[in-house]
């Protein structure tokens, strides 16, 4: 087989690099003595469609190269019949899955969806029965949508699609007695309004689906949760929320706590009617039910007097129990807690760092030491509160032992804001990944491979990581805040060679004199 390159310049670049060839060219065409320009007529340019032969990239295949370092996940669940089976969801890559404790992971999704996942459940009756919704609601500046509502009857072997295609989907609960009968606790699309929001409730398995919660087209529902005591019993929270690409605005008047006592028919709005919950304006809310003691019902919830709530007579009456700033800073990307499954004074909260009250929620001393920050989700086994399931920026990890030890997160999840090569052979890949440090790493490299073959290129984790075009040694990487670094590769000296040299942290928006995208752009002419 023949392959003739384009007549046109650009063509012919774009031709060589596919080729992999272009550093190459570049060298030669360096070396080659300057000539004399000589006058030549510009034939036309070719007026039909252009053309190629497909066969040429019959023998390209992708190829995972890694690294393998996990990155961001905003919900996971594990199974209590299998002590060792744990299911992760990833932001832009699925759903992965563990039948080893966590020890070695694998995708069970890639052939049929991928996308963010913001909500995984397993079935307590039927391990085999998983639910998967698409879409983060932990809505910050990355913010990624799903591909729907998923099920899986068969441990995740196949799956079946059952609709909401563009929602965000923050939570699925499934009747504790009746698989056939689950609630959804479904955000919306949260860069615009919308009637597919609140509460959904499905008695067929996922078949049809009944909204039971409305509040308005700008409100969604961020949690459910249901009194594992009587499951007629169920607690919802709304938020009023949304991004556009320069803004986000979290709380409303239609952010609120809600109750039903008949399954989801009917709903009665505690948190204007409840005394001791907060006055005004809420933001986002996270909601516990104590499986030890199902009267114990706790609420985290942004607000000026914010933080955590605590009601022991089932909703009726409230009390303002931690302010604390720590569990509720940055509330609307966090605002999560979980309680124990037989200690009804244990609480755990999640956010920055991952918290645990032993006083029912009074006060949480300290932090648990996890594998990485940001922490989002906690799945405890029902039947054994030593066993659970933590997803954080890092992804997934595992404790058998109460929160004492971890298992690693090395998994090719990362989250990858850029991707550029270097010209040189063979050339190295740069990348930043979110809520980590930037790497460049070898082209041959394999994605089962150490991590120790990639290396910081400095900046920070959401840069472009742009190597010199006649240096590939020297990388330029950018972060957030403006700050640009020039690294060598060679020797391993950084320096900061930020456009504005001051961090722009703290300072409200008219006080930054040069003002820098979350991810600018480093280009070389």
């Amino acid at each position: 087989m023949t392959f003739t390159l384009p007549r046109s310049g650009a063509r012919s670049a774009a031709a060589l690099a596919l080729l992999g060839l272009l550093p190459l060219a570049l060298d030669a065409q360096a070396r080659r003595p300057a000539a004399t320009p000589v006058r030549r007529e510009v034939p036309p340019a070719p007026s039909g469609p252009l053309t190629f032969d497909s066969t040429v990239f019959s023998a390209l295949r992708w190829r995972e190269i890694g690294p393998a370092r996990g990155g961001r996940s905003v919900a996971a669940t594990g199974s209590g019949q299998r002590p060792n089976e744990y299911w992760m969801g990833t932001t832009g890559g699925g759903v992965y899955k563990t039948t080893d404790g966590g020890q070695n992971w694998a995708a069970v999704t890639d052939d049929y969806f991928g996308g963010t996942i913001g909500a995984i459940t397993v079935d307590p009756k039927n391990a085999d029965v998983v639910w998967v919704g698409g879409g983060e609601t932990d809505i910050r500046g990355n913010t990624a949508g799903g591909d729907g509502l998923w099920k899986t009857n068969d441990g995740g072997k196949k799956w079946s699609m059952l609709g909401f295609r563009e929602e965000h989907i923050a939570a699925i609960r499934i009747h504790p007695t009746n698989t056939d009968v689950a609630w959804l606790a479904v955000f919306g699309n949260p860069f615009k309004a919308g009637s597919t929001r609140g509460v959904f409730k499905t008695t067929d398995g996922g078949k049809t689906f009944a909204k039971v919660l409305f509040v308005d087209d700008s409100t969604g529902a961020i949690d459910i949760q249901v009194d594992p005591s009587n499951p007629d019993i169920l607690y919802a929270a709304t938020w009023q929320a949304y991004r556009t690409s320069w803004s986000l605005s979290s709380g409303g008047p239609g952010s609120g706590i809600y109750k039903s006592i008949d399954g989801g028919v009917t709903w009665t709005n505690i948190s204007r009617t409840a005394p001791g919950m907060p006055k005004g304006v809420m933001g986002k809310i996270g909601l516990a039910i104590s499986p030890a003691k199902p009267s114990r019902v706790w609420a985290i919830i942004e607000h000026d007097s914010g933080g955590v709530y605590r009601s022991d007579d089932a909703g009726a009456t409230w009390s303002y129990i931690n302010r604390d700033r720590k569990l509720r800073q940055r509330a609307w990307y966090y605002s999560n807690i979980v309680a124990d499954p037989k200690d009804s004074n244990m609480l755990y909260a999640l956010n920055v760092g991952f918290h645990r009250s032993r006083d029912g929620g009074k006060t949480f001393p300290g932090s648990i030491r996890v594998p990485h920050g940001d922490n989002h989700d906690l799945w405890i086994a029902p039947n054994d509160p030593n066993r659970m399931i933590e997803a954080n920026d890092g992804g997934a990890t595992v404790s058998t032992d109460g929160a004492k030890s971890w298992t690693d997160e090395d998994f090719p999840t990362a989250q990858w804001y850029h991707v550029d090569t270097s010209n040189e052979y063979p050339y190295q890949i740069c990348g930043a990944q979110q809520d980590n440090s930037t790497l460049c790493g070898p082209s041959r490299a394999d994605g089962r491979g150490a991590l120790s073959d990639w290396k910081d290129a400095g900046g920070g984790e959401s840069g472009y990581v742009t190597p010199h075009p006649t240096k590939p040694w020297i990388i330029f990487a950018g972060s957030y805040g403006g700050l640009l670094t020039r690294k060598d590769m060679r020797t391993g000296f950084e320096r900061n060679v930020t456009v504005y040299p001051v961090n722009p942290m703290g300072y409200s928006s008219k006080d930054i004199a040069v003002r820098f995208q979350w991810t600018f752009p480093i280009v070389f002419s």
